[in-house]
């Protein structure tokens, strides 16, 4: 089975312009991204995904593969799709990894990957909720699963709600699931799926997922204990990165 681990790396942010060439202590958001792919064990090849020509020049400058695609794409998916074309890849499936995720774990891409066969659709990962600040946050989507550990339904909202219960107590009574945005997609799902159109749960909840579900996609969950990395978002996101680079090279 060949993967294609798809690293998407726009210029343009509203928070943050310019993000995948934030210098991190030497090497640029992207590189740092690309190095920890390589170490996964089951990633086939490994592409950069971008609309802009100096993140496309830099990639190719340290030795990484980079494919140009359009600066129009909705989502990290659609991007994923026309890389995979661009790239004349001949990939089973597609693994979206973030492209602002400078320290992600590359045992994790390994565990989803590990859950591929030619049955399934799409995968991703999740993770146990542990403490109530993150089973309330918004920013936080949330998961319930069937009794095959497929995805029923993600939510900003805590779910399941907890009857007779008081919210803090809602632990107690779980377990309660966190998304982990990584995705697998198979080959002819990832071409299908970017052919709908925006659904109304993925508009209430701004959730793509939730537009694949309600068209009866079946996406596989893979649960992880691996630590929550560290996503860049805002410069002082990448401060709080060079602080934890400088911890590890302090040890």
């Amino acid at each position: 089975m060949k993967i294609l681990g798809v690293i998407p790396a726009r210029y343009a942010s509203s928070r943050f312009p310019g993000k995948p060439l934030a210098d991190l202590l030497g090497k640029s958001m992207v590189e740092r991204v690309y190095l920890q792919c390589r170490k996964s064990k089951r990633l086939t090849d490994i592409v950069v995904a971008t609309d802009h020509a100096q993140i496309h020049e830099h990639v190719k400058g340290f030795g990484g593969k980079s494919v140009m695609t359009s600066d129009h794409h909705p989502s990290g998916t659609d991007r994923c799709f026309e890389a995979l074309n661009v790239a004349g890849s001949d990939a089973d499936f597609v693994v979206n990894i973030q492209g602002d995720e400078p320290f992600i774990d590359p045992m994790q891409i390994d565990q989803l990957c590990a859950s591929l066969d030619s049955k399934t659709e799409l995968a991703t990962l999740i993770q146990r909720i542990i403490t109530l600040e993150q089973l309330l946050s918004p920013n936080e989507a949330k998961v319930v699963l069937n009794k095959d550990r497929e995805a029923m339904y993600f939510s900003r909202s805590p779910i399941p709600f907890v009857h007779k219960q008081q919210q803090k107590a809602w632990l107690d009574h779980g377990p309660f699931y966190r998304h982990v945005g990584l995705y697998a997609y198979r080959r002819d799902i990832l071409q299908a799926i970017t052919k709908l159109p925006v659904s109304p749960l993925e508009k209430a909840e701004s959730l793509e997922q939730l537009r694949w579900i309600e068209n009866g996609y079946k996406i596989r969950t893979v649960e992880t204990d691996a630590e929550e990395g560290m996503c860049i978002d805002t410069p002082e996101d990448l401060e709080k990165a060079k602080e934890y680079l400088r911890s590890l090279r302090g040890k």
